[in-house]
């Protein structure tokens, strides 16, 4: 038995959550991917995953079998890749998760550069505005506009976020613009639900920091409706200056309260903590942080 592949393919049927999505991306079948979780189980003597008709469940000693797993064949991966980096170009898939604007306004008008200067590299994005574990989800990088928590990660800052306070000249019409940040409490703001503070907004004006607690009839989890809700005069928001950018241009959107600038979002590219970063995320991530140096992206 192949005990590498067989711990290969139990850590992608744990990741992925089914035998066939495993097989799918190993380009191989379902009876496959369970044989070889099945020899594994046979050869340690110990069942693994407790499987039934809807779902996969991991035993107590599949559990901690999973996280060592992870680790040798994490330590495996990064031997490999040391050795390879010496001698040879990136290669392999390289798993991204991003929020879903940043990912559809940012990183989908350079993919196509990254992919040409690394043909050898394949790219799983997946986009969500949900906090994703990386270790468990198989992640090689997550960007993410928030501090790092976590210490078994590494955040590498790529930029800070602006934040601009907008709204349409509609609903500024209707219901007047505040001309400081305490009238903000009359005003129906729309608020991004993934944050800490979710109904408070913080300000600095003349090196005083201003907190105010909003409320307003929509809180959700993507910026992409929070815009489209603004744009159609629902309300007020603070939305970070790349997605707002070409609507403030256009006039669908004025900017109010300049005097007084929102706290900024650092956005970092996160990625497991080891001794060894693979080639192919240091590639990705050195080209993410060059390509954000254009300031025309987020200024």
């Amino acid at each position: 038995m192949d005990q590498l592949g067989a711990m290969r393919a139990f850590i992608r049927v744990v990741q992925t959550g089914s035998f066939s999505a495993a097989a799918r991306e190993k380009n191989t079948t379902q009876a496959t991917i369970s044989k070889k979780v099945a020899a594994l189980e046979t050869m340690l003597g110990v069942k693994l995953l407790t499987r039934s008709s809807r779902e996969l469940s991991l035993t107590q000693v599949g559990a901690e079998y999973y996280e060592k797993c992870v680790s040798i064949i994490g330590e495996l991966d990064e031997a490999e890749a040391s050795a390879r980096s010496q001698v040879a170009s990136p290669k392999g898939i390289i798993r991204i998760t991003a929020p879903v604007v940043f990912g559809r306004l940012v990183i989908a008008p350079i993919l196509s550069e990254f992919l040409s200067l690394y043909p050898e590299i394949k790219v799983d994005l997946a986009l969500s505005d949900k906090h994703v574990d990386l270790i468990s989800e198989g992640v090689d990088v997550a960007i993410r506009a928030r501090e790092l928590e976590d210490s078994s990660l590494i955040a590498r800052h790529l930029f800070d976020n602006p934040m601009l306070l907008v709204a349409a000249p509609e609903y500024l019409a209707q219901h007047g613009e505040p001309k400081e940040p305490t009238e903000l409490r009359r005003h129906n703001c729309l608020v991004y639900s993934m944050l800490k503070t979710v109904n408070i907004w913080h300000f600095f004006h003349q090196d005083k920091n201003i907190s105010v607690a909003v409320n307003g009839n929509f809180q959700g989890d993507n910026g992409d409706v929070i815009l489209k809700l603004v744009l159609d005069g629902t309300g007020l928001a603070q939305l970070p200056v790349w997605m707002v950018d070409e609507h403030l241009k256009s006039g669908e959107l004025k900017q109010i309260l300049s005097d007084f600038v929102a706290k900024p979002l650092p956005f970092n590219a996160i990625y497991p903590q080891s001794r060894y970063v693979p080639l192919k995320v240091r590639c990705f991530v050195d080209f993410l942080k060059q390509k954000l140096s254009d300031k025309t992206l987020y200024q």
